[in-house]
Order: C-alpha cells, then structure tokens, then sequence
C-alpha cells in the first residue's frame, strides 16, 4: 500500500550504496556486476495454528486449528506510478562475482499479503472471557479477522548461484538458486472480538527462504525473470487491538510466483589498475 513506499525506497537505496562500496573493494581483476530487479508476484499458503491471547486489557487465549489464508494480489493498480506499490511486488538488489564459481549476494524485499479466510469453519480451543471452548466454530469477520496485507513482508539477505545454460553474443539464459534469511517486517490489520486494529509496521518474527529462477539476460544490460520462491515465516509476536496489548503467533509455509523485469551495472575492469 502507498505509506510502504518509504521504507522500501530507504532500504533499497541502502542496500545499494552498501553493495557499490563492497563490489569496487572487492573487484580488481574480474568485472562484476551490480543488479537491481522489480516484479510482481502471486502465493499460495499453507494451513496455519493460530494463537490469540491477552490477559491484560481483554482476557482470552485460544488457537484457531488449520486456519486457511490467501494472497491479495490488487493488480488493477498497477499503472499510475504512484500505485505501483500496492500489489504484492519483488524489489530485489544483488552483485554477482562473475568469478568461476558464479557466486553472488542480493537484499530482497518481497512483498506479499497474507489473509486469513473469513467466515471459514475451523477448530477453537481455549479460552474466551472465562468460558472455556472446545469446539469447530464459524469465524466471521466481525468476531476475528487477520491480515498482514502492507504486508507480509520479507526482508532477506540471499547467497546467489548462477549455473549459465547457454550464451549467445548479448543473449544469456541462466538458472539462479539463493538461499536466504532475514525479517518478517510486516503490517498487520486485525479484529478480534470486535477489537479493532488498523496496524502500523514493526518487525514481528523472521523468515528463512529458498529461492530458484530461471534468467534471460538481453544486450548485456537487460533481463527478464521467472521465479519460485519457498519460505517459512514465524510470527513471534503480533499486537493485537487498539491498545496493542493483544498478541498473536504462528507459523506457516509459502510458495511465491513471480516476474520481474532488470537491467545490470557493470562494475570494476578487466583489467589490473596499474
């Protein structure tokens, strides 16, 4: 959504002036390559265990059993420059060694929207203000309602291996796998028992993810992406409530589809300075 467009434009221009001042440190020899990628993405999620409790403003505490969630994807903004950023995007930043190994760094911020489905029929066990609950139960939006949709946010550091598959003059496809960890620095909207929380950014756990591309590099400068992304993200603790004294945890896995689009920065020579 549009108040994300700060953060993600401080973390990128970060990531950048960190990545230019390492790569002309480290390259004397080989000529690496600075890369910065933006795409859009769509994901699916696994069933999750969800667990609300406060005991200081409210008092309940109970688990919602295999609750189902879905993306948002909001492509109807893409277009006007100052929407770009609402739909589920992939802003990634990288530098390739180009030494024989193939090696690499990036930063990826991948936005992605987390909704768990209303009026879905799920297990509660616990405790609600004192009446203990046990049982499958109808969760409408009026009495819990979760969304970490500006968003579900990954913020992670990615060792990259390219494995080039063919090369032809300024033309090149290549395979790309990264592995990486970093923050869950997430937006969550809520309702609970009629509680309602419009949400404000915060980091709220962390996310361990596995990445594989497939990459056309055109007239060197260029490139197109196709990618698939498998993460485990845990929510460690999520306020909850207009007072913020609710929390909220779980875990859950993802799979991300995206496309994005590139261009490349040459850095350093060929050649020794002398």
């Amino acid at each position: 959504m549009k108040n994300s467009k700060p953060i993600f434009i401080t973390i990128g221009l970060f990531a950048l002036l960190q990545l230019i001042s390492f790569s002309i440190q480290a390259q004397e020899k080989k000529q690496g390559t600075l890369y910065l990628s933006w795409g859009y993405n769509r994901e699916a999620y696994s069933k999750s265990t969800i667990h609300l409790y406060n005991t200081q403003s409210d008092n309940y505490d109970f688990k919602m059993i295999d609750a189902k969630a879905h993306d948002k994807n909001n492509f109807e903004h893409i277009g006007p420059l100052d929407e770009l950023t609402i739909p589920q995007y992939n802003l990634h930043i990288g530098y390739l060694f180009n030494n024989k190994r193939n090696l690499g760094v990036e930063l990826s911020w991948d936005h992605l929207k987390y909704v768990v489905t209303d009026n879905q029929v799920m297990r509660l066990t616990g405790q609600i203000r004192g009446r203990n609950i046990d049982m499958d139960t109808l969760v409408d939006p009026e009495f819990i309602h979760i969304q970490h949709t500006n968003g579900n946010n990954y913020l992670m550091a990615n060792i990259v291996k390219k494995t080039p598959l063919w090369k032809h003059k300024n033309m090149e496809l290549s395979w790309q796998n990264k592995v990486g960890a970093g923050v869950l620095y997430s937006y969550t909207i809520s309702t609970i028992l009629g509680n309602h929380d419009d949400g404000h950014f915060k980091p709220q756990g962390y996310v361990l993810g596995l990445n594989t591309s497939l990459r056309y590099d055109v007239c060197k400068y260029f490139f197109l992406e196709g990618t698939t992304q498998g993460a485990f993200a845990h929510y460690l603790s999520t306020e909850l409530g207009a007072d913020h004294k609710g929390r909220l945890t779980h875990h859950f896995y993802s799979v991300m589809f995206a496309l994005q689009f590139g261009f490349n920065i040459p850095i350093g020579s060929t050649q020794t300075s002398k």
